[in-house]
């Protein structure tokens, strides 16, 4: 009888265990870009994918870029819902410009897990980084190595909530730096990123040549296409700082004569790899969100990275 018992337990355990296996394979995800060809965006979805494969998990996993634009990311996000998916991920948007699309998949039962995208009701969780920190740490750094003097480009993009907020940050630092004028200020057309920075700064540097010693850039690929054409130009003892920590970056940053002094190394694929098991607890096996998620937006550790402590970064 006991043994019969047992027999049994075991063989209902081997369904369940089965049974949770098949339903983590037949999981449909929707990933939404916000922009695909951003850096920061391929490592978040290269964590992801690293998660997965650590798991053995087959998740059926299609991608949607909305090209930076904020009216195909709110069009990616009604299409998601319309196929009924299981969980959609979206990554650097801004969602504000999303809450009908968000509210359709809602409605459907749909749960919405974001990226840098900034929590609005309606999504699971925004896991990001403190955006606001991470400029108040770079921003000073750049200042305090002009030693407080000079002249700087001010590369903006108001269209996502991370880069707004860190130009924010830099634009009330500038206040306590009254040595440091503003010789332009400029928001990136986020559809053609790098060409638009490179067209600008081309431009800037016809205009202001050796007046300008630093650029400010609210991520590192803008960064690099700054340093790309004072380069070009001979300008090559302007200081330039970035946000995200890419690996190229930070190599940049690691050369002892390079232009780029600074960076912030965001964890985009530990981003990735947190959502996977945030949609496994949630929608796989059916945990409560209160049980799994601590906050609305959960914030990862982002340090500064330096001429002083790049190797420590380096991959």
């Amino acid at each position: 009888m006991t043994r019969t018992l047992f027999a049994g337990l075991l063989l209902a355990g081997s369904s369940l265990a089965s049974a949770a296996m098949a339903q983590d394979d037949a999981m449909d995800i929707a990933w939404v870009h916000s922009n695909a060809a951003a850096q920061s965006e391929q490592r978040v979805k290269a964590g992801f994918e690293a998660w997965l494969a650590e798991q053995g998990l087959n998740w059926n996993v299609s991608f949607l870029d909305s090209g930076g634009s904020g009216e195909a990311t709110a069009t990616n996000l009604q299409d998601a819902a319309s196929r009924g998916v299981d969980a959609i991920i979206i990554t650097m948007s801004d969602l504000r410009a999303s809450r009908a699309a968000i509210e359709a998949a809602v409605q459907a039962g749909i749960p919405i897990f974001s990226v840098d995208s900034g929590y609005i009701p309606g999504v699971m969780v925004d896991v990001t980084t403190n955006n606001w920190a991470m400029s108040s740490s770079v921003s000073p750094y750049l200042l305090d190595q002009m030693g407080g003097e000079g002249n700087i480009i001010f590369l903006r993009m108001a269209e996502h909530h991370g880069t707004r907020k860190r130009g924010d940050v830099m634009e009330d630092v500038l206040q306590e730096y009254q040595g440091v004028k503003v010789l332009e200020e400029h928001n990136i057309d986020y559809t053609a990123f790098f060409e638009d920075t490179t067209t600008t700064m081309q431009d800037y540097v016809a205009r202001y040549g050796e007046d300008i010693d630093a650029v400010w850039a609210p991520w590192d690929e803008p960064a690099q296409a700054a340093i790309n054409v004072l380069a070009a130009a001979g300008l090559t003892d302007v200081k330039v700082i970035g946000i995200d920590g890419h690996p190229q970056a930070i190599a940049e940053v690691c050369k002892p004569d390079s232009m780029m002094i600074a960076t912030v190394a965001q964890p985009f694929e530990g981003m990735g790899a947190q959502v996977g098991e945030w949609i496994r607890a949630t929608v796989v096996d059916g945990k409560p969100r209160e049980e799994v998620i601590p906050s609305n937006t959960v914030y990862m550790d982002a340090p500064l990275v330096t001429k002083q402590n790049c190797q420590e970064f380096m991959q």
